[in-house]
């Protein structure tokens, strides 16, 4: 049996404030597999992003046991097996696209000669092809958020985290960028952990959908998603979607009334 890339057992969280102590995350175990695309969803303030920080090794957990291709995460992170998108695209204005995308390649060393080739290849996965020579102050903020995705991919991670990524976009630019993300995990067969407030977006988007309670975080349910991996936009209106869609409402009221 293969071991989960991400595997999370009774990790807690308590962080100390001057107010005293603040428990972020309580007992979570959770699973996940490679090539998953598992999003997270609950409540402001409920830990998803603590979560993903933990994953990351930007958090350490007070409790339990959390491993990411079976080393720590702070292993994990210095072995660079994850990119990662914040909820702001946070590009260098003073740099071009390119120079952002190669921001990462430099910080580890790749050699210049490979640079332009990395670049030219993750610009193609977000379609930005031709932009390279572009500044971020030029580019709207849908292609800003692109560029972030592509300079999380410039050097091959397999796994991808992103926190709330499109959160500031407006309705009409999230789902185009729904549609080429989920074209984009197709082509690369990234592992995915992604955190969202949206339920149409984690139904839209996800093999598996964590959803979580109000502060301390626990997880109180884990739906496997059975619709296929080719999504059009219109599958959100097929019964099977609200199904699903209803189910991750049914959980985050439980979470509430717990």
């Amino acid at each position: 049996m293969k071991k989960p890339v991400i595997d999370a057992q009774g990790v807690d969280l308590t962080f100390q404030t001057n107010d005293g102590p603040v428990h972020a995350l309580k007992d979570v175990n959770l699973e996940i597999n490679k090539g998953d695309f598992v999003s997270f969803i609950g409540p402001s303030g409920c830990g998803k992003t603590t979560f993903l920080r933990c994953i990351a090794g930007l958090e350490t957990p007070t409790g339990g046991k959390l491993t990411v291709n079976g080393i720590s995460p702070e292993e994990a992170r210095k072995a660079r097996a994850y990119g990662y998108v914040f909820q702001a695209a946070g590009l260098y204005p003073w740099r071009t696209i390119a120079g952002n995308i190669k921001l990462p390649l430099e910080i580890m060393g790749y050699p210049k000669s490979e640079h332009d080739e990395h670049v030219r290849k993750v610009l193609e996965l977000v379609d930005l092809s031709g932009f390279e020579k572009k500044f971020p102050w030029q580019l709207s903020g849908g292609m800003q958020q692109r560029a972030s995705i592509a300079r999380a991919l410039a050097f091959d991670a397999e796994i991808l985290l992103m926190d709330e990524p499109f959160g500031a976009l407006d309705e009409i630019v999230r789902d185009h960028l729904n549609e080429q993300l989920l074209q984009l995990w197709a082509r690369t067969e990234k592992t995915i952990g992604f955190v969202t407030h949206s339920i149409p977006e984690a139904v839209y988007l996800s093999t598996k959908i964590v959803v979580m309670s109000p502060r301390p975080g626990r997880i109180t349910d884990v739906i496997e998603s059975p619709l296929p991996k080719e999504r059009p936009l219109e599958i959100r209106d097929t019964p099977e979607f609200i199904e699903i869609a209803h189910r991750v409402r049914e959980g985050l009221r439980a979470g509430h009334d717990a």
